[in-house]
């Protein structure tokens, strides 16, 4: 005879038990069973799983190292773009009556050796130190990224030459390099300095792209993928690509401080910018044969030089451990 249907006890219920038979809950325990899971804490139903930049930015917010670099760049990118915001005068406006003197009244930083205020030099000083990192740090990130992850996705000979071109580059010492190329060149503005350190710079960025673009499309998404009829550009574009680049933002961020202090470097040795351009080098090769007279001079464009480097790999620091899921 068919089972007759038992009446409905709300202090009992019925589950199968995925093998034929059934089993017997009490009202409690069938309640759980619908309920949507909760988080590890027990303070409420479960997050959807978070994406890479998702979680990224969870824990980067939370990262007091990364405020307080965020912070200082943000405060650099702003009197870079209004140094007239908190700095009233001309860099260029010096009074050799004044040459060497300490701090006075609305000149907190005191003079050079030329009469001019340390203060507003400083503050301006930011724009082209800014300038020269960003603009070079976007330019090796994309040319480096292009060349090695086309490298990395077609392999081959292509591969190889990029392989061997990247060892003749790498082979270059920086500072070397720089003295003989940009002493031949007269232009006064910051693009040769760019276009130089983007010449010796996107190897690295070149490698760190070709090894992360070798390592994705071997995973079975992109397997999937192509087996679809997904074209390259597809490949690269829509999967690849963004499950690449983490690396190359984390070295290109960290980078960034690096060209700041190698432009620095260039103008401190004379083949940088040159007079009348505004740079914390210029002004501490201007400041390094005063400095036992008029040690400010000297201290306040190397401080911030300093911290502005420093903000950066911090920076760049944070990002990678928030990227790196192997530091979690």
């Amino acid at each position: 005879m068919p089972d007759q249907q038992q009446p409905y006890e709300p202090e009992r219920a019925v589950a199968g038990t995925g093998m034929g038979g059934q089993m017997d809950l009490g009202a409690s325990e069938a309640i759980t069973l619908e309920k949507t899971p909760e988080s590890p804490d027990g303070t409420g139903p479960q997050d959807k799983p978070r994406s890479l930049w998702s979680d990224a930015w969870h824990d980067l917010r939370r990262n007091p190292v990364f405020i307080i670099s965020a912070l200082v760049i943000l405060f650099l990118i702003v009197i870079s773009i209004w140094p007239s915001l908190i700095a009233s005068g001309s860099p260029l406006k010096c009074d050799l009556a004044k040459a060497q003197e300490g701090s006075q009244s609305g000149h907190p930083f005191g003079f050079n050796g030329q009469g001019c205020d340390v203060y507003t030099r400083t503050v301006y000083g930011a724009r082209t130190s800014v300038a020269v990192g960003v603009l070079a740090t976007l330019g090796v990130a994309v040319l480096g990224s292009v060349l090695g992850g086309l490298a990395g996705f077609f392999g081959g000979a292509g591969d190889a030459i990029l392989s061997r071109i990247t060892d003749v580059f790498f082979a270059i010492p920086v500072v070397l390099g720089g003295l003989v190329l940009l002493s031949v060149i007269t232009s006064n503005t910051v693009w040769p300095v760019i276009g130089f350190i983007v010449l010796l710079g996107w190897p690295q960025i070149s490698r760190i792209a070709r090894g992360s673009v070798i390592t994705a499309k071997q995973n079975d998404y992109v397997q999937a993928a192509r087996a679809l009829g997904a074209s390259n550009s597809r490949l690269l574009l829509r999967h690849i690509a963004p499950n690449a680049v983490a690396p190359v933002i984390v070295v290109a961020t960290i980078a960034l401080g690096t060209y700041i202090s190698l432009e620095a470097t260039l103008s401190f040795l004379g083949v940088g910018l040159k007079p009348p351009s505004v740079s914390w080098g210029i002004d501490i090769s201007a400041a390094a044969p005063y400095v036992r007279n008029a040690p400010h001079a000297l201290l306040w464009p190397s401080g911030a030089l300093a911290v502005t480097v420093l903000a950066f790999i911090m920076l760049g620091d944070a990002v990678r451990d928030a990227l790196d899921p192997k530091l979690r």
